[in-house]
């Protein structure tokens, strides 16, 4: 950790996460342009895939050790629903493959990322 931030090879894990949002802003405009299911999709996916980055922003200001885990707990459940939600996309064929994998794979890794800042800080390396 460095100035209240977590870190994670190199890329603090608030940067990540802004970047992915803002990846989801644009594919959410994709879907948008374009009828059909995608279009009734997108909302979601565009509200869970901003909140990962808001949460992880609130945590950082957390009052307390619980209330830092909870927040990040939050962003984890978010980032856990827009993993979801991509990989239904992708195998629904509603976006090519191509655009989507790169997203998925981000969203699996900072799940991942998530889940191990929560479980060491709740062993006190906060």
């Amino acid at each position: 950790m460095k100035n209240g931030r977590q870190y994670t090879g190199g890329e603090e894990i608030l940067e990540r996460t802004f970047k992915f949002a803002v990846r989801i802003v644009r594919l959410c405009e994709h879907l948008d342009a374009k009828p059909g299911v995608g279009r009734v999709l997108y909302p979601q996916i565009l509200r869970c895939g901003t909140s990962v980055v808001s949460n992880i922003e609130e945590a950082q200001a957390g009052q307390s050790r619980a209330d830092f885990i909870s927040k990040m707990e939050i962003a984890l459940k978010e980032a856990r629903e827009t993993h979801v939600r991509l990989r239904i996309l992708s195998a629904a064929g509603v976006v090519a493959r191509r655009r989507l994998d790169p997203l998925v794979a981000e969203a699996d890794e900072i799940k991942r990322v998530l889940g191990a800042i929560i479980v060491s800080t709740k062993r006190g390396g906060r």
